[in-house]
């Protein structure tokens, strides 16, 4: 059983909640999200694998999940990486912010979401369970992407890359 940090709206620990249990509750819960770069400035995509219980084969961010109760955010998002994509670099956190969504399944992401920052060149060796696809992207092909295609994207991804792409960009 895997369970999340549920928190309040200053990010204050509040307890924990098996995942799919604080999905279904729409509680509010404690989130990463992955943003790796290369050396020509692309950012690597993954595409969500197709059993996933929401957005299934969307594209997103390099990299996704949750830390486990008393996890330090940035100890998860760099497990998480190795986990995801066998990718092991330094990441920096940038950002957080909070979203809530809900989806056809009855199931509702209320998440307040640290996002982090790395860089590598190398080829990720993909974790099935958790992606089908990768790709880099240049960011400004990224955001006309999103803009034309908005389906094909995960929700949190268009927030970030929407309501704070000049934050990202600032860190190339």
């Amino acid at each position: 059983m895997i369970e999340v940090q549920l928190v309040d709206s200053s990010d204050q620990p509040t307890g924990a909640m098996e995942k799919l249990e604080a999905h279904k509750k729409g509680l509010l819960h404690r989130a990463i999200s992955v943003l790796i770069f290369n050396s020509k400035g692309e950012m690597l995509l993954q595409r969500r694998a197709l059993h996933k219980y929401h957005s299934p084969g969307l594209w997103t961010n390099t990299c996704c999940s949750h830390p486990y109760p008393n996890e330090d955010s940035k100890e998860a998002a760099e497990r998480r990486l190795k986990e995801e994509m066998n990718i092991e670099t330094s990441l920096n956190f940038v950002f957080k912010f909070t979203y809530n969504a809900s989806f056809s399944n009855g199931l509702i992401e209320n998440e307040l979401d640290h996002v982090f920052i790395g860089y590598s060149d190398e080829t990720p060796h993909l974790n099935t369970d958790e992606a089908v696809a990768f790709k880099w992207i240049d960011l400004i092909a990224l955001r006309e992407s999103i803009q034309n295609s908005p389906e094909l994207y995960t929700v949190w991804f268009k927030i970030i890359i929407n309501d704070y792409f000049d934050q990202i960009e600032s860190q190339l």
